[in-house]
C-alpha cells in the first residue's frame, strides 16, 4: 500500500457515486482525502468530479445498475488501465485533468483510440481516499483469499478472436446448459476491466458468478501474469469450494492481446483448462483462431459465438477446421451440451475419484454436439 501523510477526517459525500470497480470495498475504512502528489498503483481510489459527459454517459454503480452521469456528479472509481480494440486503450495515469476509460469505473489517460468512439468523459480528481492511518485505499485489499483448485473440478476456458466476437453468450449459455443438466456450475471471469455486464450476464441465467475485480484487480490490463494466475487460482478454487463441479472461465478480448496470448503461450491457466469452447466472429476468425491455438498445441472442443449466427459461416468453418459450430440454443440445451461436453467430463473423472453428483449416468452421453 502507498503511505501518504494523514490529512483532516474527510467523509465522502452521501450523493457520490460509487462504481462498479468499487464494489466490494468497505466504505468506513474511508476516512481521508489526501492530496494526488504521488504515484498512482492501479486499483487505487480517487474521488473524482465529473467536468464533461462523454463517450461513457452512464456510469455502472457498485450496486449493479447504471446511472446516467452529469457535469458536477461526484464519482468514487479506481485508477487503472485499460485494453479495448473497439473503444479505449489507456494507462493508470494520474493527471489534473483525466479520462474514464471504462463505464465499470477505470480512469486514466487515453493512449489510443477506436475511430468510432467519441471524447472520453473528462473527470477532474479531488484526491485520494485514504484510510485512517493515510495508506490510499486500493481494491488489492479486499481480494478474496487464496485457494487451490481440487483436482475433480472440470475447468472448461472460453476464449474468443476478438472483442464483440460473443464469448461471453457463450461462456453464458455453455454454463447454462450444464445447470439445466443437473450440474453444479459456476462463471469465472478471469481477465478483462472491471464492468457489470459480462458478471450480470451470468447472474440472469441462474448462474453464480465472480471476477477479477473479486480477486483485487480493477483490471487485468499490464498485470503481471502471475498475479493473473493467482487470481484464477483464487476464483476457481472459490468456486470449487462454494461446491462447484463445472467452472466455466471466460477470457477477455482476442487471442493476440498481450495477456491473452501469454495464457495461451505458457501458464498454470491454460495447463489447468480441461477443455477450450472459442467464439468467432466470422468463419475467418474461427479458422485463424483456431491456428493460433494449433501453434501453442491446443485444439477447442467447438466453435461458438457471432459465427454460429450463420448458416453459410458456420458451414465454411466447419469444413476448415473439421469442428463443430455451436450455436445458442445448443450450449443452452441440457442434453445438447452434455453431449458435446462428455468427453472432456470423463477425462477429468478419470484423474480423479467419481464422487458425488457429478455421477455416471450423467456422463454416459454421447461424444459430439
Amino acid at each position: 500500500m502507498t503511505c501518504v501523510t494523514l490529512v483532516t477526517p474527510f467523509a465522502v459525500p452521501a450523493a457520490a457515486k460509487w462504481a462498479f470497480t468499487t464494489r466490494r470495498v468497505k466504505r468506513d475504512d474511508v476516512h481521508a482525502l489526501v492530496s494526488l502528489d504521488h504515484s498512482a498503483r492501479a486499483g487505487d481510489l480517487i474521488l473524482y468530479e465529473i467536468l464533461q459527459v462523454g463517450q461513457h454517459k452512464r456510469l455502472q454503480l457498485a450496486c449493479g445498475r447504471p446511472s446516467e452521469s452529469y457535469p458536477g456528479d461526484l464519482v468514487v472509481v479506481c485508477v487503472g488501465d485499460r485494453y479495448a480494440p473497439d473503444q479505449f486503450m489507456g494507462r493508470a495515469e494520474v493527471d489534473k485533468r483525466m479520462d474514464l476509460l471504462a463505464g465499470g469505473g477505470i480512469a486514466g489517460k487515453v493512449e489510443a483510440a477506436h475511430a468510432r468512439m467519441a471524447r472520453p468523459t473528462q473527470l477532474r480528481p479531488l484526491g485520494f481516499l485514504a484510510d485512517a492511518w493515510g495508506e490510499v485505499v486500493n481494491i488489492d485489499r479486499y481480494a478474496i483469499v487464496d485457494a487451490r483448485i481440487p483436482d475433480d473440478v472440470v475447468v472448461l476456458g472460453v476464449f474468443g478472436a476478438s472483442m464483440n466476437a460473443g464469448k461471453t453468450t457463450a461462456a453464458v449459455s455453455l454454463a447454462h446448459g450444464l445447470k439445466r443438466a443437473g450440474f453444479a456450475v459456476e462463471g469465472v471471469k478471469a481477465t478483462g476491466t472491471g464492468a457489470f455486464g459480462d458478471f450480470n450476464a451470468f447472474a440472469d441465467a441462474s448462474v453464480a458468478v465472480s471476477d477479477f475485480t473479486d480477486a483485487g484487480m480493477a483490471s487485468t490490463f499490464r498485470c503481471p501474469l502471475t498475479r493473473i494466475e493467482r487470481g484464477f487460482e483464487a476464483l476457481v478454487g472459490g468456486a470449487a469450494s462454494r461446491g462447484a463441479e463445472v467452472v466455466v472461465v471466460e477470457i477477455a478480448d482476442g487471442v493476440f492481446q498481450d495477456e491473452t496470448a501469454a495464457i495461451l503461450a505458457d501458464s498454470a491457466i491454460i495447463e489447468r483448462l480441461d477443455g477450450i469452447l472459442f467464439a468467432a466472429p466470422d468463419a475467418l476468425g474461427a479458422v485463424g483462431g483456431v491456428a493460433v491455438l494449433k501453434r501453442h498445441g491446443l485444439r477447442p472442443f467447438a466453435l461458438a459465438g457471432m459465427l454460429s449466427l450463420s448458416t453459410l459461416g458456420s458451414r465454411e468453418a466447419s469444413g476448415e477446421t473439421g469442428l463443430p459450430v455451436v450455436k445458442r440454443e445448443a450450449l443452452c440445451d441440457p442434453e445438447a451440451v452434455s453431449r458435446l461436453v462428455a468427453p472432456i467430463m470423463k477425462r477429468r473423472v478419470g484423474l480423479s475419484v467419481l464422487k458425488g453428483p457429478m455421477d455416471s449416468e450423467r456422463l454416459a452421453t454421447g461424444a459430439t454436439a
